[in-house]
């Protein structure tokens, strides 16, 4: 089973910009991957999807916009830039071959 480690979360000010990283431990270039985030007492969201080739792309409505999902199949590596963040963004992120391959997780903290 291919591992999936992300990174580059932490704490910014709204309206800042952070780049996660999601590095997979084999090839995943035949995948759909996607980022998912849950909040405190929240369930487990859909962010944002990528099909394999990176052709396709979809977002929820609430990040349309400021948020952008990438791959480099060569790296094995799968991007989700966040730009102009808010608040409500604050939640664990993580990176998924959906359904059943999951990531750690990095907290990413939007606050004044």
């Amino acid at each position: 089973q291919v591992q999936l480690v992300e990174s580059g979360g932490g704490l910014v000010q709204p309206g800042e910009s952070l780049r996660l990283s999601c590095q997979a431990s084999g090839s995943i270039s035949i995948y759909t991957m996607a980022w998912y985030r849950q909040a405190p007492g929240k369930q487990r969201e859909s962010v944002a999807v990528i099909t394999s080739s990176g052709g396709t792309k979809n977002y929820r409505d609430s990040v349309k916009g400021r948020f952008t999902i990438s791959r480099d199949n060569a790296k094995n590596t799968v991007y989700l830039q966040m730009n102009s963040l808010k608040p409500e963004d604050t939640a664990v992120y993580y990176c998924s071959i959906p359904p059943i391959n999951w990531g750690q997780g990095t907290q990413v903290t939007v606050s004044s």
